[in-house]
């Protein structure tokens, strides 16, 4: 099995689905309330297990309810939790999310314990970077704790995907020990400072941020696919057709199905249509982890879109 971890946050998330977004200090009513489990870490985690890899996870929450909830599932999803830490110091994390009747969203964080997520901490799961053939993290965790990450990452040549999200700015020594930099159109405009908004404007931010170092930049840009940008080439993936209910997991899907067939030892090319129908399928149910698809269900997809003899 590909051997994947992932180190990051784990949250319990609120979702309200209502016909359309509220605007500035308007009250939307009639919506439907769904509780479930998320945070970009464990939705990273629990994806990439549904897609045959074996998973370890390294994260932090509460000592509390919540806590116990984000543990037990992880457990029920076949990822155990030694790596899961527990803080007397906040309160595991939350989301509240809101979901309109196409799909979009508006997502506020308490993060709570993940913050609390130190490089000591992390320090302890050393072995599991010795044992790991990619690590997959993103931001809603300590810079110092990406950074310390990455960085155990290069010393066990492990392959390493970061995923800028939440976009905040990025320490400069941080872009070289990334292998796989994986912004959406907005994270990537916030990282190269160039506005994104067709694969024309993300292949010009993504050679920025090639130019700090990164291996490969992959912007993903929604209904418009993905493109691969790497020293030589740039490579466009467009999305397969589907009816959006929610787009709340979908870029975690996507990271995880990269990982996935990476880890796997396939190439970009063979990587990137299990990542972007897994990213897919995430779109078509309501919830983050409850909506992430199982490999066998992305192979079918995968079918279903081929010709016919």
């Amino acid at each position: 099995m590909p051997r994947v971890l992932v180190v990051g946050s784990a949250n319990v998330d609120f979702t309200v689905t209502v016909d359309r977004l509220p605007r500035e200090g308007e009250t939307v009513s009639g919506g439907r309330l769904h509780v479930g489990h998320g945070g970009k870490g464990a939705n990273q985690a629990v994806a990439a297990r549904r897609l045959g890899a074996e998973i370890r996870f390294v994260g932090c929450v509460g000592a509390d309810a919540f806590g116990d909830e984000i543990a037990a599932r992880l457990l029920g999803r076949g990822i155990a939790t030694d790596g899961l830490h527990r803080t007397l110091e906040a309160a595991t994390g939350t989301a509240l999310i809101i979901v309109d009747a196409e799909g979009r969203n508006q997502i506020a964080v308490a993060p709570g314990a993940n913050r609390a997520l130190t490089p000591d901490l992390a320090q302890k799961r050393e072995a599991d970077f010795e044992w790991a053939q990619v690590l997959l993290i993103q931001l809603e965790t300590a810079l110092p704790t990406v950074a310390w990450a990455l960085q155990a990452a290069r010393r066990h040549n492990v392959l390493t995907i970061l995923n800028p999200a939440p976009a905040r700015a990025l320490p400069e020594e941080m872009y070289s020990l990334v292998d796989y930099l994986t912004p959406n159109a907005g994270e990537a405009a916030l990282l190269s400072g160039q506005a994104v908004d067709d694969p024309e404007s993300a292949r010009a931010a993504a050679e920025r941020l090639l130019a700090r170092g990164v291996g490969t930049v992959v912007v993903t840009l929604g209904s418009a696919g993905a493109l691969a940008c790497g020293e030589t080439s740039a490579v466009h993936f467009p999305a397969f057709p589907i009816t959006a209910v929610d787009t709340t997991g979908a870029g975690d899907a996507f990271n995880a199905g990269l990982a996935v067939g990476l880890a796997a030892g396939g190439t970009l090319d063979q990587a990137m249509p299990l990542a972007n129908a897994a990213a897919a399928l995430a779109c078509t149910k309501t919830g983050a982890q409850d909506a992430l698809p199982d490999r066998a269900q992305v192979e079918a997809f995968l079918r279903s879109l081929r010709p016919r003899a």
